[in-house]
């Protein structure tokens, strides 16, 4: 196959081309686009004259030759190590067009970095070393590019001049690269051979390849079709309620699909409230219609309940509610993703708590192959569910990347751990609701004569939890209190029998007992959970599915020397000997709380101490009462 018969692209009107560069380690893209910013005259002489001077002090053997990669590879570090660590952007415009490019590192490790360059492009430069093809991480990231939605791509097959300028070698790789481009679901691709430090193919085409026929580098970006994907349906997600004063009242947002004019009627998502749209406040004023990537404000015919996080639709077309989804998920925080922990969920402007119900399967990014999975490690991509605590209005991510694209944060660090891609709702997720009943928790624990409460012991094994957890048992049953005490070891003979000690078995533990545990409390009872719950995030979890004032986290704090020599049931010894794997405190890690609601010293204080501290603070929850008899 070849590529030499490429036509010379049509030049179109002018406008606005996102795209990234992208491939393996060391395959020139900063040199490549340094290199094209140079031929499209972006560069300044006095940044030109610097250029020259830190080329002469990086390659001292290299003479007057200009490294073009030092225009792009801003940090010290990048320099140092000759490769890109951050996304670098840059903007630049010819005559026939305006570009926004980001170029991305190739490092494996870096490849969130990457994903962050892609959400936003229309294009794809993918640069291929002649003497190597095709490598995992360029396969990695075509199929990135693919799943973010890029259907242009441009390969750049750079250092032809170290393969001889060699036809059959450059039509070796495009054949490659086509197929896998198809596979991917990328429906355009344009080839190049170029030397980018030479400026072969980049800004003017090369005398030593005139086996070429086709456009430069920057001919072929002037040609590319800069159209953004069009939603159809008319979306608006609610960033902000704008009040100045009693007499305005707007909703202000960026369209991510369709338009909207006067008069059209709409509905606020995920509710069903409809009115009509009175006025379109653009920024240089009132407009009868607005289309999509517009911010306006959007003014209604009557008052009704809208807060941020809303999506105001098209009433005819509205668009889906969920709260269950399948998803493409691309992990790209430094622990593994663990099913069914809690993280935040944005999209759009809404914010939600999530969790990974399930892996259905990750994806072997080089053969596209679906493997067995029961977690997600840094920069592995999965297919999975996803529930969520609220419905939200959404569409599929090849629908409206606004409403169909989506990051997962980690509640305790805020930093980003996944980017995802809805595909569709669930249909359990529709279909089941939420019976109402007329005995409700309060009328439940009315008849008791006690206030529902959840206490939660947490703590190292050995430190005493158990112990403490009867003994409060015990006397609250002894002031005619209503009480079930659920430990972590009885539970594992049951409803936990089929979980072992893994970190994802263990998140998914103490999910199930905080599941029962609200169950309890909603049937009035005051429940004691005795586990060591290792994890801040699923003690968290489990405090928010209770009402304010109806969970106490109680801090069974003993040091692990302490826990060793008690060491009741022989664990610890196990653990020390390699018998027992991932066993808290020795191999996995114990998360002490931060701000427990009881802090118990167990070291030097007696276990009958410990339990009548807890008592106290129980009864005093309860009102002081001594017996409710």
């Amino acid at each position: 196959m070849t590529t030499a018969t490429d036509a010379t692209p049509v030049v179109p009107a002018k406008g606005l081309l996102r795209f990234i560069t992208c491939g393996s380690v060391d395959d020139g893209k900063s040199t490549l686009l340094g290199r094209l910013l140079y031929d499209a005259g972006m560069v300044p002489d006095d940044q030109l004259a610097a250029l020259g001077r830190d080329s002469r002090r990086q390659h001292a053997e290299s003479g007057d030759a200009l490294d073009f990669a030092l225009l792009t590879d801003g940090l010290d570090a990048e320099r140092e190590q000759g490769i890109t660590i951050d996304v670098a952007y840059r903007y630049f415009h010819t005559a026939r067009r305006s570009f926004i490019v980001a170029d991305c590192p190739g490092h494996e490790q870096y490849t969130r970095n990457m994903a962050t360059g892609a959400s936003n492009a229309e294009l794809a430069v993918v640069l291929v070393d002649a003497r190597k093809g095709l490598l995992p991480q360029t396969r990695r990231h075509t199929y990135i590019c693919g799943l973010l939605g890029i259907r242009q791509v441009v390969l750049a097959v750079n250092k032809m001049d170290l393969v001889g300028y060699d036809q059959a070698a450059y039509d070796a790789i495009v054949t490659q690269y086509r197929v896998l481009a198809e596979r991917l679901g990328i429906s355009q691709v344009q080839c190049l051979p170029v030397v980018a430090p030479e400026g072969d193919n980049v800004g003017s085409r090369s005398p030593r390849m005139p086996w070429y026929h086709g456009g430069t580098l920057l001919e072929l970006l002037e040609s590319a079709d800069a159209t953004p994907f069009q939603a159809e349906d008319f979306r608006m997600p609610v960033q902000w309620v704008n009040r100045p004063d009693q007499s305005f009242r707007g909703y202000a947002g960026t369209i991510c699909g369709g338009r909207v004019a006067c008069g059209d009627d709409i509905v606020v998502q995920p509710g069903v409230q409809t009115a009509r749209v009175e006025r379109i406040v653009a920024p240089a004023g009132d407009v009868e219609h607005a289309g999509t990537g517009q911010a306006v404000t959007l003014c209604l015919d009557r008052e009704i309940d809208i807060s941020r996080g809303d999506v105001i639709a098209d009433a005819q077309r509205p668009a889906p509610v969920a709260d269950q989804f399948t998803c493409h998920l691309l992990w790209l925080g430094d622990a593994a993703l663990l099913p069914n922990r809690t993280y935040w969920l944005k999209v759009g402007t809404r914010t939600v708590n999530a969790r990974v119900m399930a892996i259905k399967h990750k994806v072997d990014v080089n053969s596209q192959a679906k493997l067995a999975a029961r977690h997600l490690d840094l920069n592995e991509v999965g297919y999975c569910t996803v529930g969520l605590d609220d419905a939200i209005a959404f569409e599929p991510y090849a629908n409206n990347r606004t409403l169909g694209g989506f990051i997962l944060v980690d509640r305790h660090s805020n930093a980003t751990v996944a980017c995802g891609m809805l595909d569709f709702a669930l249909g359990r997720s529709a279909n089941v609701h939420w019976q109402h009943v007329d005995i409700d928790k309060a009328v439940r624990g009315a008849s008791k004569g006690q206030q529902p409460l959840c206490l939660w012991f947490t703590g190292l094994s050995g430190a005493g939890k158990s112990t403490v957890a009867n003994l409060v048992e015990r006397r609250l049953h002894a002031l005619g209190y209503h009480t079930y005490l659920l430990d972590g070891d009885n539970v594992r003979h049951g409803i936990n029998k089929d979980l072992g000690f893994t970190p994802e078995a263990r998140v998914e533990n103490i999910r199930r007992i905080a599941e029962v545990a609200h169950l309890m409390v909603d049937a009035g009872l005051i429940v004691l959970v005795s586990a060591i719950s290792p994890y801040r995030s699923e003690r968290r979890s489990a405090r928010e599915l209770f009402a304010q004032g109806e969970f106490l986290e109680v801090f069974v704090d003993a040091p692990l020397a302490l826990c060793e020599q008690r060491d009741p049931k022989g664990l610890y010894r196990k653990a020390r000997a390699g018998e027992i794997r991932n066993f808290t405190g020795i191999d996995a890690p114990y998360e002490r709380p931060e701000s427990a609601d009881i802090h118990l010293l167990a070291d030097g204080r007696r276990v009958e101490q410990l339990a009548e501290q807890v008592s106290e603070r129980l009864l005093a929850e309860q009102g002081g009462n001594e017996s409710v008899d």
